[in-house]
């Protein structure tokens, strides 16, 4: 191995360190091992498309897409705005949410029955009014529909776009099939299990979405004022614009985002792929043979 070559290792080990930590947080080390090398039975086997789709970097644009999808829905976002910690502990949200993911894609089948039950434990204790004078519950399942929907879309979005491997069309249909067993675990009755159905029912929701203020102030927060380091601004840009690109054309609408197809094609897309690109060569450990 020539010197360049170990500088080279050197640096991808560091900045994938810094990115899972960031990512998973100080218990990451731990909770990946339990997650991977617990003995069991899975829900999801070695080759289901939900581990390829969460294995694979473009997460990190999908994760934003979903947020500035999800906040369309004033009900679902006058909830998040009075009980989540997503602005005093942003990086704290992020690593519960990843963890979750890893546990219920990669876990053993208690593992992942058992973070759904603590799930849905947090959202029944949380209930209030909107603005508006509406009565909610975390737990109504039309609401967690629509956080499931809105996620799945926008995962999926992103990893057919970025994705190292894009998915066949049937493979669409069993990500969505994947997904519908961790929604009913949370509570959602009967979640789309194809691609066909899970489009349809995001265009069924939108009657009820519309931009509150509460969300243009997530908007500005997410792509504007985001927590991270001032050397990172520029990545994170990269990342910040192709979320947006990447939700449907009423959505940016709505939330009054430029467009310009022609930038997205030739300059952002691209600019993207090399980021999504780099992220995955930083974090890629042989031995998880994919895995987050």
């Amino acid at each position: 191995m020539t010197v360049l070559s170990t500088a080279i290792d050197t640096l991808r080990g560091r900045a994938g360190a810094l990115l899972f930590e960031r990512v998973a947080g100080p218990d990451g080390p731990r909770n990946r091992d339990a997650i991977h090398n617990t003995p069991g039975p899975r829900w999801f086997p070695q080759d289901s498309p939900v581990r390829r789709v969460h294995g694979d970097s473009a997460m990190f644009i999908g994760g934003l897409t979903a947020l500035l999808l999800q906040s369309l829905h004033p009900v679902a976002m006058a909830a998040v705005s009075a009980h989540s910690g997503f602005r005093g502990d942003p990086w704290g949200r992020l690593q519960r949410t990843s963890t979750f993911l890893a546990t219920t894609t990669y876990g053993t089948a208690d593992s992942a029955q058992s973070a759904c039950e603590r799930v849905k434990g947090v959202h029944a204790r949380i209930h209030g009014v909107t603005d508006e004078g509406l009565a909610y519950r975390a737990s109504d399942p039309h609401l967690l529909e629509w956080v499931h929907v809105a996620e799945t879309d926008s995962f999926l979005r992103a990893h057919q776009r970025f994705g190292a491997h894009p998915l066949t069309a049937g493979e669409c249909s069993r990500y969505v099939a994947d997904m519908a067993r961790v929604a009913e675990a949370l509570g959602v009755p009967s979640p789309p299990r194809s691609a066909q159905a899970l489009s349809a029912r995001l265009q069924e929701y939108r009657a009820e979405l519309r931009c509150t203020p509460q969300a243009r102030e997530t908007t500005r927060y997410l792509l504007l004022r985001p927590p991270i380091p001032v050397l990172a601004l520029p990545l994170y840009g990269a990342l910040a614009a192709n979320a947006v690109a990447l939700l449907p054309r009423w959505a940016t609408s709505e939330l009054n985002l430029p467009r310009w197809t022609p930038g997205e094609r030739f300059m952002l897309i691209p600019a993207g792929r090399a980021v999504t690109g780099l992220i995955g060569w930083a974090m890629r450990r042989p031995e998880t043979d994919g895995r987050s």
